[in-house]
């Protein structure tokens, strides 16, 4: 048995690991200053020169300003994490475990860092419609997921059901969350919605 070989993902290469530090520091500095001075008030021009780039450094990982609170890397740690769940888990178990693992394990600055971007998502109006936004795009992203695990389209009507049921849940629970506790009390109500999915409730 070669005991150098591993299960675990390999490490990012040096560029990758660059790319992701000027990310941080570019959406750090953003967050501080939206908080400082406003988000309508905030410039890019100032969120470049607090990280110590140049604004198209900031536009070449923040397409739009709204980018700069929207952007977390969520999305991506729950589709590795889908994917890694048990065979024996059915959709909506595997996408239930993915919500727990992700949104539970956050702490420290990271959850932070959460909450700063949430209570900007609740305030600003141009915020909120970006996050509507950015749910649509991860409504595809699940159906694309469940699909896979399932062997369906990712057009098939159960499909694109649980998907829209998932995302429901989310924004139902985000507009129903508590600002000072935000992330359990969020974790809380979708997994409880999830858990009504798995049951087959009816009303």
């Amino acid at each position: 048995m070669d005991l150098t070989q591993t299960d675990d993902p390999p490490r990012p290469g040096l560029r990758e690991r660059k790319k992701a530090r000027t990310r941080s520091l570019i959406q750090e500095h953003a967050l501080r200053l939206f908080g400082e001075q406003g988000y309508d008030e905030t410039s890019i021009e100032q969120i470049a020169e607090a990280a110590e780039v140049s604004p198209s450094t900031v536009f070449r990982y923040f397409p739009t300003q709204p980018d700069l609170v929207i952007y977390d890397d969520l999305d991506e740690r729950m589709i590795e994490a889908f994917r890694a769940q048990p065979p024996g888990l059915n959709a909506v178990q595997a996408l239930r475990a993915v919500f727990r693992s992700a949104f539970g394990a956050l702490a420290g600055e990271e959850l932070a860092q959460q909450r700063e971007r949430e209570a900007l998502m609740r305030t600003v109006p141009e915020l909120r419609s970006a996050m509507l936004g950015e749910l649509a795009r991860t409504l595809n992203e699940i159906a694309d997921l469940v699909g896979e695990r399932t062997h369906r389209p990712a057009d098939d009507d159960a499909v694109l059901a649980l998907a829209g049921a998932v995302i429901g849940l989310a924004i139902a629970a985000w507009f129903a969350g508590d600002e000072d506790d935000w992330v359990p009390r969020f974790l809380a109500r979708v997994d409880a919605g999830m858990a009504l999915l798995e049951s087959g409730f009816a009303l």
